[in-house]
């Protein structure tokens, strides 16, 4: 099944604001799929008339990468196909293209299965498990086998002392070229892996007699059958393969449009005297045979073009290389400004669409992001908790996002339509924090009100009282409040009446209680009462996987909030992921406002960063992604690091210091660039 086929190409484009107004009813008359556009006109997602409410995650992934059976499609709840000129063709929701892919996928087999039974030798495969799960018409012929019957059969019992279970147990790709011990037939024996993981083996059986016929050919043959294994295992638009010393042994007929050369003009020629002609440079075989590894590695060729080349070495039993196969693919057109170009474009379409492409989670009204495995685990753990009444005591350091957890599980609790009371204990004056609490009687001291004053806890009857910084209230104050938590009853300042409250308490602390315990500044018996469910936030630092998801969204709270449309290059989310952030979520999210603010480039890249931010970090990387003359190069990254420095360090002392060269060279140097 051709994905083509199912593509919905009725669809219609419109900006969410446009959305919002049209009649829903009117446009799904005329159209299958809205695809809504952000204000850059970039698609953020998507829209049908079953589920007119829901905005889809949207995909916008080339056909021809979807035939390829990459995964990238699996993260989005609608795709949208481009041809080769990126324009969009149609578009289908992830389930349609699954089963499509099945198909597809299902039909390939089929074809292959069949060239196998087409061969005229013998063909059996069998799985992870040792058991045949498939034998071709001529197997099946030779031992009178049925096909529905050519399962789970024991190799053994149709080849005499067949080993071919021995390559279950290897890792690596391995390939067994044999003569039986009966001297009947031979064999090529080799795993199949599928990635990294091992899915079976399979033999290729040829009886002696048969072999005799073309004994005169049978060097030619063997060179043949690993040569044809290794383009089984390489399938790209190029194959060029040579042997152990670097000879030229096959070159598929594109090479005449990328190199100029024929096939036949190539072969029998060493790939070090084809790099010196300039046919192709680098070589990838020769990087291969020196390094004795895969290789990959950008390629020019003499006529112009631009490829991506794998290099795989094929090895014997001894591990020296037999074969090299180049696998290269044309890129020229997708040059770095478009390499550019489309990471920009992802990084704006996060702006808008569910975080949940990184495997976030926005949660309601207040955006708690998260998509490391530990905060995931918090998460988990938090709305288990909210279903019940059990105190929580949420232990981490400052800024890693407590109350928000505390606000989550008071939203997703049977209580999210009562009060939910923020109470921070540590910044309530001692004197004060009872009265706040339990609340006072007319004339319990002076300056009470005279009609007294209701506590926090009495405010929070029947819904949540979080109380931040459990840590700081004084020992004191310690006793009344394990009363309320063990009998759900207090009484005010200056009252005799016990008042009784229903009332679920969330502590939090960024304090070891257990420390203070022994200090004695905190009562034991008031800390096992608060920590029935304890539940510990870590650190930034901990969770950097957290960092990117973060990021993009504070970025996008606060160009909504002054106005603007500022982006972050890639090195500053790089270092941002690396940073150690003391501070926690609490101080990237001044940082990102600050440079927000501060900053009047559209996009925010290093030089704008606080020197703060900058301590230990090495300078950045130099990325060097096309042709230039050496010279134009380094008189380049000369002043990107003399500029760099010049705003770090600003006396040409200290910028010496830092780049290891005499000052009057920088003093040479910098006016050299300043002019």
């Amino acid at each position: 099944m051709q994905i083509e086929s199912i593509l919905i190409k009725n669809f219609m484009m419109m900006s969410f604001d446009e959305w919002t107004v049209v009649s829903r009813e009117e446009i799904f008359k005329e159209t299958a799929i809205i695809l809504v556009n952000d204000s850059h006109g970039q698609v953020i997602g998507g829209i049908t008339a079953d589920n007119p409410e829901e905005i889809l995650a949207v995909g916008v992934i080339p056909i021809d990468r979807l035939y390829a059976g990459e995964k990238d499609w699996e993260d989005y709840s609608m795709i949208l196909a481009t041809d080769e000129h990126e324009r969009i063709i149609g578009c289908l929701k992830r389930e349609e293209l699954a089963f499509a892919l099945y198909r597809h996928f299902k039909e390939e087999a089929f074809y292959f299965k069949s060239v196998l039974s087409s061969l005229p030798l013998e063909v059996s495969m069998i799985d992870e498990s040792g058991k045949t799960c498939f034998l071709n018409d001529q197997a099946l012929k030779i031992h009178g086998i049925n096909r529905e019957d050519a399962v789970d059969y024991d190799l053994k019992d149709l080849y005499h002392s067949c080993q071919l279970n021995t390559l279950l147990n290897e890792t690596d790709k391995k390939v067994v070229m044999k003569v039986t011990e009966d001297r009947k037939g031979a064999y090529i024996q080799t795993n199949v892996l599928q990635g990294d993981r091992l899915i079976g083996a399979v033999q290729l059986y040829w009886k002696a007699e048969e072999i005799e016929k073309i004994a005169i050919n049978l060097d030619r043959f063997m060179n043949l059958s690993t040569d044809f294994q290794a383009i089984v295992d390489a399938s790209y638009d190029v194959i060029y393969v040579s042997d152990g010393n670097g000879m030229t042994l096959h070159a598929s007929s594109a090479c005449e449009d990328l190199w100029g050369y024929k096939s036949e003009e190539l072969v029998g020629k060493s790939i070090y005297k084809l790099e010196e002609m300039g046919v192709f440079y680098p070589s990838v075989t020769r990087q291969v045979l020196e390094k004795k590894q895969k290789v990959q590695v950008f390629q020019t060729t003499k006529k112009g073009r631009r490829l991506v080349c794998i290099g795989t070495p094929i090895k014997d039993e001894k591990g020296n290389i037999i074969r090299v196969v180049n696998a290269s693919r044309d890129i020229t057109e997708e040059n770095h400004l478009r390499m550019e170009l489309e990471e920009m474009r992802l990084l704006t379409e996060g702006y808008k669409q569910q975080l949940s492409q990184l495997k976030g989670l926005e949660m309601e009204s207040e955006s708690l992001i998260l998509k490391s495995e530990r905060m995931e685990g918090v998460m988990t753990l938090a709305r288990k908790v909210a279903e019940v009444d059990s105190t929580i005591l949420i232990q981490g350091e400052s800024g890693v996002g407590k109350e928000v957890i505390a606000s989550y599980i008071h939203r997703k609790s049977e209580r999210k339509d009562e009060p939910f009371i923020k109470v921070n204990c540590g910044a309530i004056p001692e004197n004060l924090l009872e009265s706040e609490l339990f609340g006072y009687e007319k004339g319990a001291f002076t300056g009470a009100s005279k009609t007294g004053k209701p506590g926090l806890f009495e405010l929070a009857n029947k819904g949540t009282i979080f109380l931040d910084e459990i840590g700081e209230i004084p020992l004191a104050l310690q006793v009344k409040l394990l009363r309320v938590l063990q009998e759900m009853e207090f009484t005010r300042i200056g009252g005799t009446k016990p008042i009784s409250v229903n009332v679920r308490i969330i502590a939090a602390t960024n304090r070891n209680l257990q420390e203070e315990m022994k200090k004695g500044n905190f009562r034991e018996d008031l800390y096992y009462r608060l920590n029935v469910v304890p539940l510990f936030i870590p650190p930034l630092r901990e969770r950097k996987d957290d960092i990117l998801a973060l990021t993009l969204h504070f970025i996008q709270d606060f160009n909504e909030k002054f106005q603007t449309c500022k982006t972050f290059s890639p090195a500053v989310l790089d270092l941002f992921q690396t940073y150690d952030w003391a501070g926690n979520v609490r101080e990237l999210q001044n940082m990102i406002e600050r440079l927000i603010v501060t900053a009047d480039a559209p996009i925010i890249d290093i030089e704008h960063l606080p020197d703060s931010l900058m301590e230990g970090k090495n300078l950045p990387v130099v990325h060097v992604t096309d042709i230039i003359p050496i010279k134009e190069a380094i008189h380049l990254v000369e002043s990107q690091l003399l500029m760099l420095a010049k705003k770090k360090y600003g006396t040409t002392v200290k910028i010496a210091e830092a780049l290891e060269v005499n000052q009057s060279t920088v003093s040479r140097k910098l006016k050299k660039v300043c002019t």
